[in-house]
């Protein structure tokens, strides 16, 4: 298929308009939803948000949170994986949009897609860091400084990103099902045991009450931002088997999934404390003792020490998976050329193994930079680089989010209107636009309430200047190919494993 009709043409596999290919049937069904579950990060997302939800946003109303939280993101996902069902492209929001809204607004949603992984990655070290720091020396004694183990971190997902994706799937399994195993012992306990000191509330699933509390609108964000991560399922098509059926149904599974399983840990954790208990606990100084209490009381005391260890594997994992997805974002912008240097260098993949191998080196380095820059400042690795930074990325992919939504209506009536449908490509996308607005809304009113002691810092006030920035850096770059290189112009978000009918 030509370029002007939609495709990347084909090239010679070694000449200089080569495009170097990802390697195909490297991963399954299972495979994909381990890698888009990992960048979710269940445990950390557990014990890392829902205490801050509890004393700070909606109280109880936690798990009502999620509960709302996942219905608004299915109904996203029925568009997004209409859409994924026509095209298969690792650049994922990049290829979208551009099929759906035009070159333009394409490149300036990729751009705003990589910027947002590129930044999770030193925001995923710096809490990987402060756990590892923390549990080592209260369950050993020994004291470590956070960096060795930021360096340590950056080598595992160089390595794991050089050898492939089937290399990295297989480590984030075994990482993921720990992890939740441990959330679900905890959960399973509460729940035989009478669901808690004072039997079962229901009152936590009442989605009424996710409206309520000090701070709704804190508790609905903190709820979404638990499951940033979960699009990147589109990332690894190039490299699934089937991807027309197996993106789709991964991305729904996600979403459901990691929906159900926040809504039953969370609210079991409250009922397992006691309501009044649990709010008390997740306001003291420790407020990882509203997973912590009941966990001991129900499971055993060697499940706590166990659950510490699984929060820096669990981090570990989530840190992995945003490594892998910067790098393919990094290697689709680079692949197709936007800058001459960058098709021979990150648009190249590896030889033997098919993997973004420059990509993800750059990225590395990009993030070792971040991180001395963040340290450098003085900042906690917590509170300064994982908060700032993953508030910054998480603006950014909601923003990318919203506009996928109306790039899913535009799409379909000029590409496919053979395949239009009332819910799946009109209204499910909309409402899914719609609400995603809404949610970056949320994040812009609540930021200095969830950067907590960084509320007044530097980067937190230029987050939303940040993001406009890289998007019109993609706007203008968009506009000086057009003129300049109407040929390079043309490829932008083009080059996609197919471009067919729905199956």
């Amino acid at each position: 298929m030509a370029v002007d009709e939609g495709v990347a043409p084909a090239a010679e596999a070694d000449g200089p308009d080569a495009v170097h290919r990802l390697k195909p049937n490297a991963v399954g069904l299972l495979g994909v939803v381990f890698m888009a579950v990992a960048t979710a990060a269940p445990i950390t997302a557990m014990t890392g948000n829902v205490p801050f939800m509890v004393s700070s946003g909606n109280g109880i109303g936690a798990p009502a949170s999620y509960l709302v939280a996942m219905v608004v993101l299915a109904i996203f996902s029925v568009g997004f994986t209409s859409m994924a069902k026509h095209i298969t492209s690792t650049g994922a929001f990049y290829g979208f949009i551009s099929y759906g809204l035009g070159r333009t607004v394409g490149l300036a949603s990729g751009m705003l897609a990589t910027f947002a992984y590129v930044v999770f990655e030193p925001a995923l070290i710096g809490i990987f860091s402060t756990f590892a720091t923390t549990t080592l020396k209260d369950q050993t004694g020994v004291h470590m400084p956070w960096w060795t183990f930021a360096v340590l971190m950056l080598a595992i997902n160089a390595t794991g990103t050089w050898f492939g994706v089937s290399v990295a799937e297989k480590l984030l399994v075994v990482l993921l099902a720990t992890e939740v195993t441990v959330l679900a012992a905890m959960a399973v306990s509460v729940a035989l045991h009478g669901g808690g000191p004072h039997g079962f509330t229901f009152a936590p699933v009442d989605p009424v009450n996710a409206f309520k509390g000090t701070s709704a609108g804190l508790g609905l964000f903190f709820a979404f931002w638990s499951w940033v991560g979960f699009e990147s399922t589109a990332m690894y098509g190039e490299e699934s088997r089937d991807p027309k059926k197996i993106i789709p149904k991964a991305t729904m599974i996600s979403v459901l999934g990691v929906g159900v399983f926040y809504v039953l840990v969370s609210w079991m954790a409250i009922s397992g404390n006691g309501e009044a208990e649990a709010v008390k606990a997740a306001s003291s100084a420790n407020p990882l003792a509203m997973f912590f209490n009941p966990t001991e009381r129900y499971v055993g005391h060697w499940a706590v020490d166990v659950m510490q260890w699984l929060m820096i594997t669990g981090s570990l994992a989530c840190g992995m998976a945003f490594h892998n997805c910067a790098a393919r974002y990094l290697y689709a912008l680079g692949r197709e050329g936007v800058l001459p240097s960058l098709k021979r260098t990150i648009g190249r993949t590896h030889a033997r193994h098919g993997s973004p191998h420059i990509a993800g080196l750059v990225q590395t380095a990009v993030t070792a930079v971040l991180l001395g820059a963040f340290w450098a400042a003085g900042k906690d690795p917590y509170t300064g680089t994982y908060v700032l930074l993953a508030i910054l990325g998480t603006m950014a992919i909601l923003v990318v989010q919203a506009v996928c939504s109306f790039a899913v209506l535009a799409y379909f009536r000029s590409h496919h209107p053979e395949s239009r449908h009332w819910f799946r490509t009109f209204t499910a996308p909309l409402l899914g636009g719609v609400a995603m607005l809404g949610v970056v809304v949320l994040l812009v009113s609540n930021m200095g309430a969830a950067a907590g002691p960084e509320s007044g810092s530097l980067v937190l006030k230029a987050t939303p200047w940040l993001v406009a920035l890289v998007a019109a850096a993609g706007v203008g770059c968009a506009q000086y190919l057009k003129r300049r290189s109407p040929e390079r112009y043309a490829l932008l978000g083009r080059t996609v494993l197919e471009e067919t009918k729905e199956r």
